[in-house]
């Protein structure tokens, strides 16, 4: 095998420049798992040279001890989730059915203002509840979300039925 300035070590590719340290080291609150793990230092650990250190600011820190999410939690979320996108559409549709009965110009642009509203609230209310239950339980993002599945039933479109009036 040819070495020179001209030819590169296979394992070349693999590296930064200057980076011949012994471990490298993870952010606080990670943990290495699986084959290799004991070669990656803890960030306490006095031995690491390497790695980058950072400070957490609350949101990381919110995540950080936040559990991940299973399977069970991420196919519930996305039911939950088409159940509002499925809300969505039926509040866009059940205010196009009801559109003609305000006659007068304020009446009109009261109506047009708290239809969008209503399209909007499925939406608002699902993105709300996973940005404040990060950090939370699981089953109280989903006790939120049920509740707004309840509060946020399309009205107008069930009551007016698919057909028509």
């Amino acid at each position: 095998m040819a070495t020179g300035p001209d030819h590169l070590d296979d394992d070349e590719a693999l590296r930064w420049d200057g980076d011949e340290s012994s471990r490298p080291v993870l952010p606080p609150g990670w943990k290495a798992k699986g084959r290799g793990a004991d070669a990656v230092g803890a960030p306490d650990d006095p031995d690491a040279t390497t790695g980058v250190s950072h400070a957490l600011d609350a949101a990381d820190e919110a995540e950080a001890d936040a559990p991940p999410m299973g399977n069970a939690t991420l196919i519930g979320l996305g039911v939950l989730g088409g159940v509002y996108a499925l809300y969505v559409v039926g509040w866009i549709i059940g205010g196009l059915r009801l559109q003609g009965t305000s006659q007068s110009l304020l009446a009109d642009a009261m109506f047009q203002g708290s239809r969008w509203l209503a399209v909007l609230a499925p939406i608002i209310w699902f993105a709300t509840v996973f940005a404040l239950t990060r950090a939370r339980a699981t089953w109280l993002r989903f006790a939120w979300l049920a509740a707004g599945a309840v509060l946020l039933v399309p009205w107008p479109f069930i009551m007016t039925g698919m057909v028509g009036r």
